[in-house]
């Protein structure tokens, strides 16, 4: 039988190869700086995670002083004021870093959980070893515990640090020049958005359906693009073509996934009836993520009321002498499953905001006229400028927290004039407790045009959550406040 094909040839090869090899030598040491790689951010990163452990011991070894020696077989020497097991630990756990890409990568370097993980394996790895080394050798508890959980509390703690200030320098955001390829009517928004919102530069465009053509490839090798950006690409040509063109090549690949792909991550590729399929299952402990997730809400909820009743008796009394009317405002709000409650915030308008919206209409910025959000709102009282961009006017919403009405990341519940203009599947972002903060809120809450843009946000936090992805967010929620910029 024969087999007829629709590619059209696109080069002559001097020698067939397997496209996983690459070009040449060369090429492998050139794909080291295809990719952006923030030098200076992996030096903080390393003397951080160095400076973090350092400290941890210093403690630890101060306080098992008090109760046991360290035994002369671990007694390695020392350097630089700490011993020679401190210098061994902080070798294997910065080499073991660097093996998963947590001074690289950029969705890795802020993976919290996995990298406390990790901490921890090493550590408890070396019970293992020690007592292979040596059954009658025993590691002090008063040394051992300390430092274990020391490196864990000053590792992640000054990476969250950090991660504060990085995005306030330039020279911490990457510069990366990138292709995008698109559907036609998509590439002039993508094009903006990722201009506007990243700090890379688009240096040239394609259509989607010209994505596998015979010069396509050459087109984005020759804008010197360091990662091409995909969206749309056509389903009948095998999926990875234009991967392993890329990879040949040393350029990255970020794909525009639709809702389907987003599920992908969540599963497990296997052949099953001699089939290649994803199985997507539910975790046995997936509950106790919910569990714990409610738990930290509820606790976070209670010390921010406490911590901060000095701020909200300030902001109440700047309230009542700015306007007439109570401190606090209530709205009814949609939740979790389509239920809803009354969501509540320190007031930032006049009385009467709610019945002059509807004289404001006309001044609606959001194209779809789903949310209404206008610049300079004239129904905000003086202080209530401040309160918005500063987002302090949303603290009273942790006695939603703890009244279980809220947590503190999830989608951001909208009011019910809103809610009555969703399309249909936009109402998925309600199968999740809503929250005080989220993915919407530090995506550029006030740039965001439309409900759409919105919602596939929400649908992507649902769909990829972890409690790292909420601790990733609270931080970043975190800068915005201090540094960055609020609502209108």
């Amino acid at each position: 039988m024969r087999v007829s094909s629709d590619r059209q040839p696109t080069e002559k090869r001097s020698a067939k190869r397997d496209l996983r090899a690459g070009k040449h030598f060369q090429q492998c040491f050139q794909q080291w700086n295809m990719f952006e790689f923030n030098w200076l951010r992996t030096l903080l990163l390393i003397f951080s995670d160095i400076f973090g452990l350092g400290v941890a011991w210093k403690v630890s070894l101060n306080f098992n002083q008090v109760f046991s020696p360290l035994p002369p077989e671990l007694n390695w020497g020392e350097f630089a004021g700490l011993t020679g097991l401190f210098w061994g630990f902080a070798a294997v756990i910065i080499t073991g870093f660097t093996y998963h890409n947590f001074y690289r990568s950029e969705s890795q370097w802020r993976n919290y959980v996995q990298q406390a993980q990790f901490i921890s394996s090493v550590y408890l790895s070396s019970l293992v070893v020690c007592y292979f080394y040596d059954p009658k050798v025993d590691a002090p508890r008063s040394l051992f515990l300390p430092a274990w959980l020391g490196s864990v509390v000053m590792i992640i703690g000054l990476r969250l640090l950090l991660t504060l200030l990085f995005e306030q320098f330039p020279i911490a955001r990457p510069h990366t020049p990138v292709f995008i390829i698109a559907p036609s009517d998509r590439l002039s928004y993508l094009a903006t958005i990722i201009e506007k919102r990243t700090g890379y530069q688009v240096v040239g465009v394609l259509a989607s359906s010209l994505a596998n053509s015979s010069y396509s490839i050459q087109a984005i090798i020759d804008s010197g693009a360091k990662e091409v950006i995909a969206e749309g690409l056509p389903e009948t040509q095998l999926a990875s073509h234009l991967y392993w063109q890329l990879r040949n090549a040393g350029i990255g690949l970020r794909l525009v996934p639709s809702s389907l792909m987003l599920l992908h991550r969540r599963g497990t590729p296997e052949i099953f009836a001699s089939m290649p399929m994803i199985r997507i299952e539910s975790s046995l402990l997936a509950n106790w993520e919910y569990i714990f997730k409610r738990c930290f809400d509820f606790m976070a909820a209670l010390i921010g009321l406490i911590v901060l009743s000095p701020l909200f008796v300030a902001i109440a009394i700047a309230i009542k002498t700015s306007s007439k009317g109570s401190v606090f405002y209530t709205q009814e709000r949609i939740g979790l499953q389509g239920h809803s409650f009354r969501m509540w915030k320190f007031r930032s308008m006049f009385m009467d905001a709610d019945r002059r919206q509807s004289e404001l209409e006309h001044l609606n910025k959001s194209s779809d006229g789903v949310m209404f959000k206008i610049e300079r709102d004239p129904r905000i009282i003086p202080i209530g400028h401040f309160l918005r961009c500063t987002s302090l006017d949303e603290l009273p919403q942790l006695f939603n927290v703890l009244l279980g009405q809220m947590s503190l990341v999830g989608p951001r519940p909208l009011p019910i004039r809103d809610v009555a203009r969703f399309s249909s599947w936009h109402h998925t972002r309600h199968l999740v407790m809503p929250g005080i903060t989220g993915l919407w809120q530090i995506s550029g809450r006030s740039d965001l045009d439309t409900i759409d843009d919105v919602a596939k946000l929400d649908l992507f936090y649902i769909d990829r959550w972890s409690l790292n992805f909420d601790l990733e967010i609270l931080i970043e929620t975190v800068r915005l406040v201090l540094f960055g910029k609020g609502a209108y």
